[in-house]
C-alpha cells in the first residue's frame, strides 16, 4: 500500500502477513524511530495499525493518547460511514459500532511510572472488517465493520482518515489542554451510568477524572482506576 498519504510529521510502514504492527511499532520506539511513525497491516479481512507517539509531559497526562485515538476513529469513520452509524468508546480502549464491539485500541509506553516522562508511546488499532462467522447469532455482541452498513469504506482510506483526525486531536490537546477532548469524548463514551465489573471490582461507571481515570462507584466507596492499567507490558 506506497500509495497512503499521511499528514505532514506523519510517515507510513508496512508490514504483511502475520506480523503484528503494534508490536511492530513498540520494536521501532525502542530503536528510535521518529514520532508519528504508522506502521499498517492491511489484510482481507481485519484492519491493523498503530501509531509511534513522543509526549512531552508525564506518563498520568500523556495516556490522554488513547481516548485521543478513539476519538480520532469515531471521526474518521463518522466523515466515511453512512450518517446511521454509530460509534462508542470503551474506557479500556474497545470499539463499538451500533452496540456491538467491533475491535480495539491498545497502549503500551517505555515506562509504566506516572510521574515519568514516557521516551515513546505506541496505540495500535484492531478492527474487524468482515465477521469470522457466516452466522452472526453466534455471536450477536461482536460484529465487523462491512456488517454495519459501512462496506463502502475502503480500509486505506479509513486508516489516512484515522491518522488525520487523531494528529488533529493531539494538537487541539496540546494547544487547548483536555476540556476539549472530555467534552468530546464524553458524549462518545459507552457504559457510563452504567454498571461495570472491571479489576476484580463491580459497581458504577461514574466518569473520568482530568486524566481519564474511571471512577467506579461501589455501594461503599468510589474508586478511581488509573487509565495507566491499560498499559500492555511487552
Amino acid at each position: 500500500m506506497s500509495d497512503l498519504h499521511f499528514p505532514p510529521l506523519m510517515s507510513g510502514q508496512e508490514v504483511t502477513g502475520g506480523e503484528d504492527p503494534f508490536l511492530a511499532a513498540c520494536r521501532q520506539a525502542v530503536l528510535g524511530c521518529e514520532a508519528g511513525l504508522v506502521v499498517y497491516n492491511l489484510g482481507a479481512d481485519t484492519l491493523r495499525a498503530a501509531i509511534v507517539l513522543a509526549p512531552e509531559v508525564a506518563l498520568s497526562r500523556a495516556m490522554a493518547v488513547l481516548p485521543i485515538c478513539g476519538v480520532g476513529f469515531q471521526n474518521a469513520l463518522g466523515a466515511l460511514a453512512p450518517p446511521e452509524v454509530a460509534v462508542h468508546l470503551e474506557w479500556n480502549g474497545g470499539l463499538r459500532v451500533n452496540g456491538a464491539r467491533c475491535g480495539r485500541l491498545r497502549i503500551a509506553a517505555s515506562t509504566g511510572e506516572p510521574a515519568e516522562t514516557p521516551d515513546w508511546m505506541v496505540v495500535g488499532l484492531e478492527l474487524p472488517l468482515w465477521p469470522k462467522s457466516d452466522d452472526p447469532g453466534e455471536t450477536p455482541d461482536d460484529t465487523a465493520l462491512y456488517a454495519e452498513g459501512c462496506a463502502d469504506v475502503e480500509a486505506p482510506m479509513l486508516l489516512e482518515s484515522w491518522a488525520r483526525h487523531t494528529l488533529n486531536w493531539i494538537a487541539r490537546w496540546e494547544d487547548e489542554g483536555t476540556r476539549p477532548l472530555h467534552a468530546e469524548w464524553r458524549g462518545l463514551a459507552h457504559g457510563m451510568g452504567e454498571p461495570v465489573e472491571l479489576n476484580d471490582l463491580s459497581g458504577t461507571f461514574l466518569g473520568v477524572d482530568e486524566d481519564f481515570g474511571m471512577l467506579l462507584r461501589d455501594d461503599e466507596t468510589t474508586h478511581l482506576i488509573p487509565i495507566t492499567t491499560q498499559l500492555e507490558k511487552l
